[in-house]
């Protein structure tokens, strides 16, 4: 990693993470297989920081570590990239064991369970389905018809507050990073 630190893939240690490297990482990995509008492409670190808000609006009395944990939600991504999911289900069951032992590595480092409750689960995907309803129609060329068919339509509420605009890695690395001090924070307190 960037930061200097070794991580063993297969099995990797909460002290070989480091936010850093997360948000670096997932600033230069492309959502959509890069396959977005504009002038950057839409990275994994934009759309966690979405999911991250999205949880928040969808459920602003759910307690800080679980905003933390939508924000690191496809964290894992940093270093084995993102998949569309008929892929990750053709690689099989290997690679979601991959993504869940790094994610146990990532939720030990910051304070949260290895494995998150089932609940919060369901509540952090129902987010990254909005997200991706959002990035769908906005960026990714899907009507509002295809997008409602594959992730459901998000809340009326919601439909005027979110804009997407991808943004140059620089800036999204520094927002994901920033995002996630100022979550630790609360978290910690």
């Amino acid at each position: 990693m960037l930061s200097g630190r070794r991580l063993d893939l297969l099995d990797p240690t909460p002290v070989d993470i480091e936010v850093e490297d997360i948000a670096h990482g997932l600033a230069f990995v492309a959502r959509w297989n890069g396959q977005t509008q504009g002038d950057y492409p839409y990275s994994v670190a934009e759309h966690s920081l979405l999911v991250e808000w999205l949880f928040g609006q969808l459920f602003p009395k759910a307690p800080v570590k679980w905003r933390l944990a939508a924000l690191l939600h496809d964290a894992p991504e940093y270093v084995i990239g993102d998949m569309i999911s008929p892929v990750k289900n053709a690689v099989g069951p290997d690679y979601g064991a991959l993504d869940d032992r790094l994610t146990a590595a990532i939720h030990i480092r910051f304070g949260l369970p290895a494995a998150l409750p089932v609940s919060i689960k369901k509540q952090i995907k129902r987010a990254d389905r909005i997200s991706a309803w959002f990035e769908a129609t906005q960026i990714a060329g899907f009507s509002e018809a295809e997008s409602n068919s594959f992730f459901g339509a998000p809340p009326e509420q919601l439909r005027d507050a979110v804009k997407i605009t991808p943004r140059p890695p620089v800036q999204v690395r520094q927002d994901f990073t920033q995002r996630h001090a100022t979550l630790l924070d609360q978290f910690r307190d």
